[in-house]
């Protein structure tokens, strides 16, 4: 047999309801194994995960899941992949359809609801892929770097929309980044992770003046300067 692999080791956190939070930690430092903990996808070998603060033995009801590939069907359309989630839980087909044609408008994509992945953009492939996470209108969303792999451009556009309907909708949010200047754009809340075994280095409530929907002038104040700097000293990458 092979030896144990400590991964986490003694991290404890709350999300509050309509909170977003950020968990930046060095590559490798376990992240990704935190959220499939928390979404029960694994299990702890010891510790405990409760939502509302009860332990469940299963994937939890009420939580979305996105990653940083869109992984659409690309044999279904934009509006039959967000529909995909409305299906599994049962229901009529013409309220799943007005569901999903909902949200694509408030993503941007309304006059591509019938296109095949193929034929979108990277970034519009995402927005389908966003809008199908908050299709079953989960209470909690788990965002593992959605946005990583676009451009710069793209990427702030969809975290204003993103920022938007999740405020709208009142749900809460546990985004892991490695783009510190994300973390604290988005977040209520910045939690700073060590190398493996991962624990909390340290924790930020974000309170900076200025326009939270307006993120390229919200990088100019020198709240903003001041959380990066403190949050990348922490990070102590080798």
């Amino acid at each position: 047999m092979g030896e144990t692999l400590e991964i986490i080791r003694s991290i404890s956190f709350s999300l509050a309801r309509g909170e977003i939070v950020s968990l930046v930690g060095p590559s490798g430092c376990g992240k990704t194994t935190l959220l499939n903990l928390l979404c029960r996808l694994i299990e702890p070998s010891q510790g405990s995960v409760k939502w509302h603060g009860n332990e469940v033995g299963g994937v939890p009801p009420g939580v979305g899941y996105m990653l940083q590939k869109d992984l659409l069907l690309p044999w279904r359309t934009a509006i039959q992949n967000v529909m995909l989630g409305l299906q599994v839980k049962g229901g009529s087909r013409a309220e799943h359809r007005a569901r999903a044609s909902e949200l694509l408008d408030r993503l941007g994509l309304g006059g591509f609801t019938d296109h095949f992945p193929s034929t979108l953009s990277g970034g519009m492939r995402q927005r389908v892929a966003l809008a199908r996470t908050l299709a079953p209108d989960p209470d909690v969303l788990l965002f593992d770097e959605p946005f990583s792999a676009l451009d710069f451009q793209t990427k702030i556009l969809i975290e204003r929309d993103t920022l938007r309907l999740i405020r709208e909708l009142r749900r809460s949010l546990l985004l892991i980044t490695h783009d510190v200047e994300e973390a604290v754009c988005l977040s209520d809340r910045v939690i700073v992770l060590s190398h493996r075994p991962c624990m909390i280095v340290a924790e930020h409530r974000i309170d900076m003046d200025g326009d939270r929907d307006n993120l390229i002038a919200l990088r100019e104040t020198k709240g903003f300067a001041h959380y990066v700097r403190r949050i990348w000293a922490e990070l102590d990458i080798r």
